[in-house]
């Protein structure tokens, strides 16, 4: 790092005793020793060995050698040796070498002629390069286009050093004489390249010259003409722009991919005019379908997802385009394909897209598909975010979802009964015939969370008679006859030392793990039965329809509460709408018969496990219920239950048009928005593009597009000091967080009358910080300033810490002084930001996630609200429970907070807290995450913010 490099090899084998090995063997006639020892005395000089003795050496028995490889490896060993002396004047000794490399320029040997000419690219002492000018010009003209071409290159090398316009002050003109007769591509991107960097004017002079031509150039050069237009069109408001992006849009039928692929970004760049966006959009598609690289693709559609950022309104027309990226096998790129999508919905495309999502669905079932399960459970949720914000478009799919309500992906089966329950209350048309679709397919649901909201489907929909019959009749049918065991069987499995097991697949009923509840509150035993089991029948069996009862008797008490409370339910409905009392006393009957039979079955010893007071309370409740039922209790049951749930998918639609408003309202455009009638704009002969151009750039130039605004208040906050005013070098630090690494610009200041030798800036880190520059001695004069950059990468969410000191001597005194520098404290807060996920999939994070962290709540904030808020603005998290939830005064709270960080990793939190008689809160934060760092790192932020500080 101390010394500019053009060639890395690392070799761990080697000593400086080796050297006079490498001698003996470069002395000798055998040329594959000589070889191998060349490679040696390179890999040496590489890793920080000098060999001083070895030069001459060379000079003698190398430098004459006629072998192409021993020749090669005499041009690397010059590459990468010293070429000045302590004072910055060349060796002597190179003197010997410019005659050699004359002679090789000259060599009738092309390959010799070329790899040397490679070799003086890299070359930057003038006195060596001087007197080979001559001959490198004269390998111009030579017939083989491979010379030409790093004759090219050598002289853009040559011409781009400080004193490269005296060496050959008429290079651009020689260059730009190659390039007119030139057939080689390579040769002419070369000498293409070398115009745009030395002289912009006459590679653009060339460009227009043949702007009809451009798309029979070679792909090679294309790349180059790209790229100069972006640097000519890079300052704004310039006049013949619309000559270049002519230009850029032939290249788009360029059979090059990446030409294809540079040309849309130029094409951003430079014009923010709809056809342009338009055009950028459709080259972007092209590729995305074309190309096969995974991650291609998912670099292609974060492209398009920079587009629809800024330009929505076109993108909206390539929606299509995009979907047919759902053809790659990867699950990522899928992902990302259906968030952009559902980002791009209209009235206009709402159906067409559903109608592809719903193909998709279809193709699933095949079996073919690799991870179908997963891609199926993306669909239904896309589908879901569709038919929400589309409710019209529900009718066309819902049927088709609902034949996978016994997927034995239990994730998508969820979904999908989740996706039911809304659109049911959001749909009344489709009510009648999804309840009906729900009773017939309701015997193949296997997952026991999928049968409970099912189940509570049943009873809340189930309004007619025939439904409310049926529904019942359903229900039955998948219990099986009762009682669910006899009273030998009881006594048989007592008796055995092994228990008898139901003839179902069991599953273990208690969780090693508390499983927290979407209120924060952690679950009973059954209840993380039902989250985390997922008990099935195999399809095809004797039990095969009778899903509730296998889910019953493998322990699930939790499933048998829900069903009772179902038929408690329905049996209330239909003595409403049953004109016979005869048939609701027996529908009531029967309830109340499943109901004890379960629990019969739950305080026997048939099963290993009894059932949970829990769910033993609320089967009593709805016995109770049954016998004695009050005009009251009969509103809350059959009314209350719906208003809730309308309720909930009320606030549920509210915060999210507040969090689109609120997006909507960081807008780049000014309030009132200008009515640009372009028509009445001066033609002078413009396409429309241009046009289109020329008006966008007219309306950022009016509403400040084009200025950068920089926040000074927010630089200044970011500068620290370093040093003590009295310490004799004072030292400052701007930091720069990026994702990936931290950049410290630190001030460095002599403040004594004295010269500073040696001055160096020595860092250390702790946590998951790694410093990249080696540091590097300075030289400071009295009273001057130095800046000095120092970049650390950063490899994980975790708070650290940034220590060290200044070491300088000076004249007077020998010995080196030192100032230690005040730490550097990294912010985890800089690295995770607010984000939301689902209430499942929080749950099921937070029983996966090994590190936790438990925090006393100690606080001088006495409102348990404001003491929330607080933790939510100092964590940088979102809160997850929604405010409903935390409305009212009773004295506690109970909330889930979720962030993500820059790595992709997972911050969860759960508040508990309650107010004491005395007016204080007492409680428990606890953090959970994947790695230690993090759920630290949030811990100590959290202790430290708590009490209601800044």
């Amino acid at each position: 790092m101390d010394k500019p490099s053009t060639l890395l090899v690392h070799f761990d084998k080697g000593s400086a005793a080796m050297a006079n090995e490498i001698k003996a063997d470069l002395e000798g006639s055998d040329v594959a020793a000589k070889v191998e020892a060349m490679k040696r005395a390179v890999m040496l000089l590489l890793n920080g060995e000098t060999l001083p003795t070895l030069f001459i050496t060379i000079v003698r028995y190398v430098l004459p050698s006629e072998d192409h490889t021993i020749q090669k490896l005499l041009l690397l060993y010059l590459e990468i040796i010293d070429k000045r002396d302590a004072a910055g004047r060349v060796l002597p000794e190179m003197i010997l070498i410019c005659q050699n490399l004359r002679n090789n320029l000259q060599h009738p040997n092309e390959y010799i002629r070329g790899v040397t000419l490679r070799f003086l690219c890299r070359l930057s002492e003038p006195e060596v390069l001087e007197p080979l000018v001559p001959s490198i010009l004269e390998n111009l003209e030579h017939r083989h286009h491979f010379i030409r071409r790093h004759a090219l290159s050598a002289i853009s090398a040559i011409y781009r050093l400080p004193q490269g316009d005296q060496l050959i002050p008429d290079a651009p003109e020689l260059v730009e004489r190659a390039l007119a007769s030139e057939q080689d591509a390579s040769a002419r991107r070369n000498a293409f390249v070398m115009l745009c960097l030395c002289g912009t004017e006459r590679a653009v002079a060339y460009l227009l010259s043949n702007a009809e031509r451009v798309m029979e150039w070679p792909d090679l050069l294309q790349m180059a003409a790209v790229d100069l237009i972006r640097k000519v069109c890079r300052p704004p408001n310039r006049a013949d722009k619309g000559r270049y992006i002519k230009i850029i849009f032939s290249l788009r039928s360029s059979p090059s991919t990446a030409v294809l692929y540079e040309c849309a970004g130029a094409i951003v760049s430079l014009s923010s005019a709809p056809t342009a966006v338009r055009a950028a959009a459709e080259t972007y598609c092209q590729l995305l379908s074309s190309q096969s690289d995974n991650n291609v693709r998912l670099i292609l559609l974060d492209r398009l997802n920079e587009l629809h950022t800024s330009h929505r309104d076109v993108m909206v027309d390539v929606v299509m385009d995009v979907l047919r990226a759902l053809a790659s096998p990867n699950l990522d790129v899928k992902r990302k394909v259906l968030d952009l999508v559902l980002d791009l919905l209209t009235l206009r495309n709402v159906e067409e897209v559903v109608l592809y999502l719903k193909k998709e669905v279809v193709k699933t079932q095949s079996g073919e598909l690799e991870k179908g399960g997963e891609y199926r459970q993306m669909l239904v949720q896309a589908i879901h975010a569709c038919a929400v914000e589309y409710p019209e478009v529900a009718g066309s799919v819902v049927h088709l979802l609902m034949d996978f309500l016994g997927d034995t992906n239990v994730a998508a089966a969820v979904d999908v009964v989740l996706f039911v329950r809304e659109i049911i209350e959001t749909n009344p048309k489709l009510c009648v015939s999804m309840i009906q679709r729900l009773s017939d397919t309701f015997y193949q649901i296997r997952a026991s969370r999928v049968c409970s909201i099912a189940l509570w489907i049943l009873g809340e929909y189930s309004l007619s008679l025939s439904e409310v019959e049926s529904a019942i009749a359903t229900i039955k049918q998948c219990l099986g006859d009762l009682p669910f065991f006899t009273i030998s069987e009881e006594g048989e499995s007592a008796d055995s030392s092994k228990p008898a097991q139901p003839v179902v697949n069991s599953v273990t009923v208690s969780s090693r793990r508390p499983v927290v509840l979407a209120d924060g509150t952690y679950a009973t035993q059954s209840a993380a039965t039902e989250a985390i089991s997922t008990p099935s029948v195999t399809p095809g069996s004797l039990a095969s329809t009778l899903n509730l009862r296998s889910l019953i008797l493998s322990g699930d008490f939790f499933l048998a509460a829900v069903v009772a409370y179902t038929l408690t339910k329905l049996v209330l409905r239909l003595e409403e709408v049953q004109p016979s009392k005869v048939e609701a006393n027996k529908a009531c009957t029967g309830a109340l018969l499943v109901m004890t039979s379960i629990l019969q079955l739950g305080l026997s010893s048939y099963l290993p496990q009894p059932i949970d007071n829990d769910s033993y309370d609320r089967i009593v409740l709805c016995v109770r219920l049954l016998c004695n039922t009050g005009d009251d209790v009969r509103r809350i049951w059959l009314q209350s239950c719906r208003q809730s749930f309308a309720k909930m998918l009320a606030e549920k639609q509210f915060r999210e048009t507040e969090e689109m408003r609120a997006k909507a309202q960081i807008s780049h455009a000014q309030p009132d928005d200008l009515i640009d009638f372009y028509h009445l704009k001066s033609r002078k002969g413009m396409s429309q593009l241009e046009l289109e151009d020329e008006v966008q750039d007219d309306l950022k130039a009016a509403t400040g597009g084009f200025t950068k605004e920089t926040d000074d208040a927010n630089r200044l906050n970011r500068i620290l000091q370093l040093t003590g005013f009295s310490d004799p070098v004072y030292a400052e630090a701007f930091v720069t967080v990026h994702h990936y690494d931290i950049v410290l610009d630190v001030t460095v200041v002599n403040r004594t009358k004295e010269t500073l030798q040696n001055l160096c800036l020595e860092l250390a880190t702790m946590g998951d910080l790694k410093l990249v520059d080696r540091p590097q001695n300075y030289t400071l004069a009295p009273e001057s300033s130095k800046q000095v950059r120092a970049n650390i990468k950063v490899s994980s969410t975790e708070t650290g810490v940034i220590f060290g000191n200044i070491v300088y001597e000076t004249s007077n005194v020998m010995e080196r002084s030192v100032v230690v520098l005040n730490d550097i404290h990294i912010d985890i807060m800089d690295y995770i930001s607010p984000a939301t996920c689902a209430d499942v999939t929080f749950r099921n994070m937070w029983a996966e996630f090994e590190w936790e962290n438990k925090v006393a709540v100690n606080t001088v904030i006495q409102d348990e609200k404001k003491f929330l808020n607080h933790v939510i603005k100092s964590t940088n998290m979102k809160c997850l429970t929604p405010p409903s939830a935390l409305d009212g005064e009773c004295g506690y709270i109970a909330a889930n907070l979720y962030a993500k960080s820059v790595f992709g990793e997972d911050a969860l939190v759960n508040i508990s807290i309650e107010k004491q008689v005395d007016g204080k809160l007492s409680g428990y934060i606890r953090i959970r995450s994947k790695t230690q760092g993090i759920a630290l790192s949030l811990g100590d932020k959290i202790t430290l913010k708590q009490k209601g500080g800044s």
